[in-house]
């Protein structure tokens, strides 16, 4: 049975973890038979979204806190998490990717990624283990891994896919339900709510990545 690190970045799609995406991962995860190990960083949400409003409430939250909703609680502080102790990661979308675990929503290719979502990804692709990135999260692969020149989509859109191709990787068009794989570097992506438009939709591409991430896992 494959061991997968999912990790999260918040609750809701403004502001932490787009949590369609979560969930969908959590589930094709375990449907596939999958032993599931949620983690987030232990750090300040860049800030906290009145999804009613689309505004920022004003209120400050923890990422680890907020993303243990998503988990129901059973979830581990990033910082203490080992390559060893999985056998791929995924990441999925939402703000709180391109918020939390870096800073791309607000400095785009010179964005910074928080230090143990850049840890682990490096150790992860030293070890040449699978790891996954769904909607916007792609930005985190191209930022750290960008030597590597990975093959990564968010879709269709100019100004990420231009980012992305400012940081190192080779942006190529998805549709939702597609995923584009880098077999050199081990790496699965794609679109979801980049281009939505449906939770039904966004699940084919979902279930393709985890799909082909557990596949991965067994090589």
């Amino acid at each position: 049975m494959a061991k997968v690190g999912v990790v999260l970045s918040g609750c809701g799609v403004y502001d932490g973890a787009e949590i369609h995406e979560a969930t969908l991962t959590l589930y094709f995860l375990d449907k596939a038979g999958a032993e599931i190990l949620c983690m987030a960083p232990d750090v300040s949400q860049m800030h906290v979204i009145d999804h009613t409003r689309g505004e920022p409430s004003g209120e400050s939250r923890n990422v680890l806190c907020e993303s243990s909703r998503i988990a129901r609680g059973d979830i581990r502080n990033m910082k203490d998490v080992k390559v060893s102790d999985m056998d791929a990661l995924i990441f999925p979308g939402g703000f709180g990717a391109a918020k939390n675990l870096c800073d791309f929503a607000v400095k785009g290719p010179d964005c910074t990624v928080n230090p143990d979502v850049a840890r682990l990804i490096k150790e992860i692709h030293a070890a040449k283990k699978p790891v996954g990135f769904i909607c916007i999260a792609p930005v985190i692969a191209a930022k750290v891994l960008g030597a590597a020149n990975p093959k990564l989509t968010i879709g269709n859109d100019p100004g990420a896919s231009g980012a992305i191709e400012a940081m190192g990787g080779q942006h190529i068009q998805a549709p939702v339900e597609g995923i584009v794989i880098d077999e050199a570097n081990k790496i699965v992506t794609t679109p979801a709510y980049m281009l939505g438009p449906t939770i039904s939709k966004v699940a084919q591409g979902i279930e393709k990545l985890v799909a082909e991430i557990l596949k991965m896992a067994k090589k």
